[in-house]
């Protein structure tokens, strides 16, 4: 069995993949709302390891991933949008600086994780240093969370109205996809019924 306490410390350490994936999908979850797109960021987030509002929420996403990585992540985002080059510098720096400083997050996360998981490792299970830890794990979660939100508000107000509302379509788009995909999966499992 899990417990809520260590499940919280984890969230703290995503996976590469899983961290620019988070990232990508939360600042275009915040960029859609900020276009006037709230039901697709309503919706997005009951779909698989983008729940939790991808990177808007606790672990800091892939802006906590390597600096190519983030770079990466901005030149995918602003694919098809038209961004100036201008706007591209912009928005890198602003990407690369939220990197830079939720790294440190993301080692407190991992020190936070290995505390806890030694405090239950121990003879004697201390339920007020486990309550700390698990306090400390919250604080540094909306930390994350916050300077995260930053920079999306950042890189918003670099993106013109016509620009995030493209962005907001995009999502939309992926959205019916990822929901059709999901059908298609579910039918071919009922008609295979249980094996």
């Amino acid at each position: 069995m899990t417990h809520p306490v260590s499940s919280a410390v984890l969230a703290t350490r995503p996976s590469r993949a899983r961290a620019i994936k988070g990232a990508l999908f939360g600042l275009v979850l915040g960029l859609a709302a900020a276009a006037g797109a709230p039901a697709v960021a309503a919706g997005y987030g009951h779909h698989g390891h983008h729940g939790h509002h991808g990177a808007m929420m606790g672990g800091g996403g892939g802006f906590m991933a390597d600096p190519q990585h983030v770079e990466r992540m901005v030149e995918h985002m602003l694919r098809d949008l038209n961004a100036s080059d201008q706007q591209r510098s912009q928005i890198r720096q602003i990407a690369l600086a939220a990197a830079t400083e939720l790294k440190a997050g993301r080692e407190a996360g991992r020190k936070l994780h290995e505390q806890m998981r030694s405090l239950f490792t121990q003879p004697n299970i201390d339920a007020a240093a486990i309550e700390a830890l698990r306090q400390q794990s919250v604080a540094q979660m909306d930390a994350n969370s916050r300077r995260m939100t930053q920079a999306m508000v950042d890189i918003a107000r670099v993106l013109t109205p016509e620009q995030r509302a493209r962005l907001a379509e995009r999502m939309a788009e992926r959205q019916r996809r990822v929901e059709q995909r999901m059908q298609e999966r579910q039918q071919r499992m009922q008609e295979q019924g249980p094996r």
